[in-house]
Parts: structure tokens; C-alpha cells; sequence
């Protein structure tokens, strides 16, 4: 899951040296704010009518992937108790086997059949009072977890449970995959530089350079560990800095580990990636941070992915890029 905080951090458009400035475009979606700049095409589009097709696209997306909604595209799927095919949306199939594929790649530290544990840990819409989960239901919602048993097709799109109670939850990719679909919509309407940002997560398209900046997640000044440009890549940021709850004197932050069926405990404050989409960025993020500062680190420099992990060192934190990370953010 993407930290909100970060749509803060990242969101420092570029100031450089062009002629033209990109128009800027503002609103709310996916329970987050977005934002759009770009340099007009001849000839130039409206801002209100885009402004209105870039609402309309995410409302669609927000229909298809919220878990919120209880009538959402997503929520109608994991209520259903059949192991039949069930036919959905091409977006909703696609982005379902490309989690799967990333869970297989980690070992299943992504999974996106994460819902039962979510939901059970009250970062869902359901917030949870009184204590913490027990063991019992911990492991109850973990038996209902295994991206194994969610299988998609692209055609005709359908998804299908080999266990009827599965239930999933694509937040760890559904915003950069709305970034993606938002600037291919901009780019279909004649746009060639624009910078899609839906909280934390930023699709830039084109070859003018976009300043962005990646914060240290703190309370206070919070100074920056990177500052550097995209241009034509996807940056995505995870991290637990604001999105927990304390109980008997330990916090826990949102972002579940499903091998264990708890919180990540590590000394990660958060894990930033660059990648060729969006959808990408988000996703890789979120498992980077569950696996941790060595396991993710050895993971990202092994697939060769650009990602920079803060690690916490008392009151401080310690920058960690990988190599791919030093050559391609600058």
C-alpha cells in the first residue's frame, strides 16, 4: 500500500528552463488527491473538459478496484461464493495477473489476495477497536490468503477463486495503474509531456525533465534524502510513517507482511522505485518494503530496479540506492 504522505514529497513539478508551462489540473479521487500538468498540444485542450474526462476515468477505475464501495466491481468478485470463472473488467483481469506475477517473483511477500488480514487489522473499511488480533484470527485470516488460488485470463476477461472465501485487494498497484491509464488518456489526446500524480504515486510521459523529491518521513521539518528528475519513467513511494495505530506502547503500521499475517516490523522507513509505468513503481514498492532492507535490497539489485530504501538508525535515517537507483535518478 502507498503512503498518502507522499503525494506531498513527490510533488515538486518541474521548474526548468522551457518556453512553454504546463497547465496544472487538480482534484480528487481513489480516496486521494490527483494532480495533472502538461504542455498544451496545437491544438490546445480544454482544462475543464479534460478535467472532467481525467474525473470520469478515475471514477470508472475507482468502480472497478475499490474495496471500499461495496458495490465496486472488486467488492461484487470477493462477496461471490463460487469458484467459477467470473467474468470482470480487462483492467481489473490485467492487473490481477500482473500482481500474481510479481508474488511469484517474491515468494509471495506481495500478495494481493491480502483482504481477509487487511480487513482484519482495520486499515480496510472496516477500522478495528479494542485490542489487536489474536493468533487465531490471524491465522484464520491467513488461511484465506494465497495469491495460488486467484487465477485471471484476458480473454474474455474473468478472474476465479480455487477457494470460494478468497478475497482481494489490488491497492498496492491499483493507483499507479490509474496514473498509467490517466496519462495514456493524455497522451491519446494529443499531449506529448505531461506528469500524472495520484498520491504517492507519479507517471511522467515525454522528454521534458519533471522535478520530483523523496522526503525523509518525519514529523517535523522532514529534510529531503533525493531530489532529482524524471523524465519518461513512474515513481512510486511505500512506507508506514502515517497510516498505523498504537496499542499497549507498539505501533503498527499499515503495511501487512501476508507470510506472517502481521504488520512489517524493520527498520524500513520506506523503499522509492522508479519504473517504466506506474503500475510497476506502486507494486514493486509495496514488496520491497515487505521484505525489508536486505532481502528487498538483494531482490531489486538482482532484478536490476532502481529503488532507494531509508532505513531508520535511531533518530536518523541512512540512504540506501541501489545501483540502478544511483544511475538513472539524477
Amino acid at each position: 500500500m502507498i503512503l498518502r504522505v507522499f503525494a506531498a514529497v513527490v510533488l515538486f513539478a518541474a521548474t526548468h528552463a522551457f518556453a512553454a508551462e504546463p497547465v496544472a489540473l487538480t482534484g480528487r479521487a481513489l480516496g486521494t488527491t490527483w494532480t495533472v500538468k502538461f504542455l498544451q498540444p496545437a491544438p490546445p485542450l480544454n482544462p475543464a473538459t479534460l478535467t472532467a474526462r481525467i474525473s470520469a476515468t478515475l471514477e470508472r477505475l475507482e468502480q472497478q478496484f475499490s474495496t471500499y464501495r461495496p458495490n465496486s466491481e472488486l467488492s461484487r468478485f470477493n462477496l461471490a461464493r463460487t469458484t467459477d470463472w467470473i467474468t470482470v473488467s480487462p483492467e481489473l483481469a490485467r492487473v490481477a495477473a500482473d500482481s500474481r506475477a510479481l508474488s511469484v517473483l517474491t515468494g509471495g511477500a506481495f500478495d494481493a489476495t491480502i483482504f481477509p488480514l487487511v480487513d482484519l487489522w482495520g486499515f480496510g473499511p472496516q477500522r478495528r477497536s479494542g485490542p489487536t488480533p489474536s493468533a487465531a484470527e490471524i491465522s484464520a485470516a491467513r488461511a484465506r490468503t494465497d495469491f495460488r488460488r486467484l487465477e485471471s485470463r484476458a480473454a474474455p476477461p474473468a478472474l476465479r477463486k480455487t477457494s470460494a472465501d478468497l478475497a482481494a485487494d489490488f491497492s498496492s498497484m491499483a493507483k499507479g495503474f490509474a496514473a498509467d491509464t490517466v496519462a495514456a488518456q493524455l497522451s491519446a489526446l494529443g499531449s506529448t509531456d505531461h506528469y500524472v500524480q495520484i498520491g504517492g504515486d507519479i507517471a511522467t510521459v515525454g522528454t521534458r525533465p519533471w522535478r520530483v523529491a523523496i522526503e525523509q518521513p518525519t514529523a517535523s521539518s522532514a529534510p529531503l534524502a533525493q531530489a532529482f528528475h524524471l523524465t519518461g519513467q513512474a515513481l512510486s513511494t511505500s512506507g508506514d510513517a502515517h497510516n498505523s495505530f498504537t496499542h499497549a506502547g507498539r505501533r503498527y503500521g499499515h503495511i501487512l507482511d501476508p507470510r506472517t499475517g502481521e504488520p512489517v516490523a524493520s527498520p524500513l522507513a520506506s523503499v522509492s522505485v522508479i519504473a517504466p509505468t506506474c503500475a510497476q513503481s506502486s507494486a514493486r514498492a509495496t514488496a520491497l518494503f515487505v521484505l525489508g532492507p536486505d532481502a528487498g535490497f538483494a531482490l531489486a539489485v538482482r532484478e536490476r530496479w532502481s529503488a532507494l530504501f531509508l532505513i531508520r538508525e535511531g533518530p536518523s535515517f541512512t540512504a540506501r540506492p541501489t545501483p540502478e537507483f544511483t544511475r538513472t535518478a539524477r
